[in-house]
């Protein structure tokens, strides 16, 4: 089992690339690792409930789906 650590920097203005940190998370969890999230410059706004339950990515899921997996599998989250 590996630990990763995953930096968000984009924000709700691409909101594909904001969504790739905790897609990656997704996978991570998925293969048994522990992964942890760090949202850095405009990846903080992601922080925000409104932010994140608006956010929707191309190909991937919803960022409201993406936090809540993060949230059970309680993936640490940094700010």
């Amino acid at each position: 089992m590996a630990r990763l650590l995953l930096i968000s920097t984009h924000g709700s203005e691409d909101p594909t690339r904001a969504s790739l940190a905790f897609f990656l998370a997704k996978g991570a969890v998925d293969a048994g690792h522990r992964p942890e999230i760090v949202l850095a410059g405009d990846g903080a706004v992601l922080a925000r409930r409104a932010v994140a339950e608006a956010v929707v990515g191309v190909g991937i899921p919803p960022l409201k789906e993406l936090v809540q997996l993060a949230l059970d599998h309680k993936v640490p989250v940094y700010t």
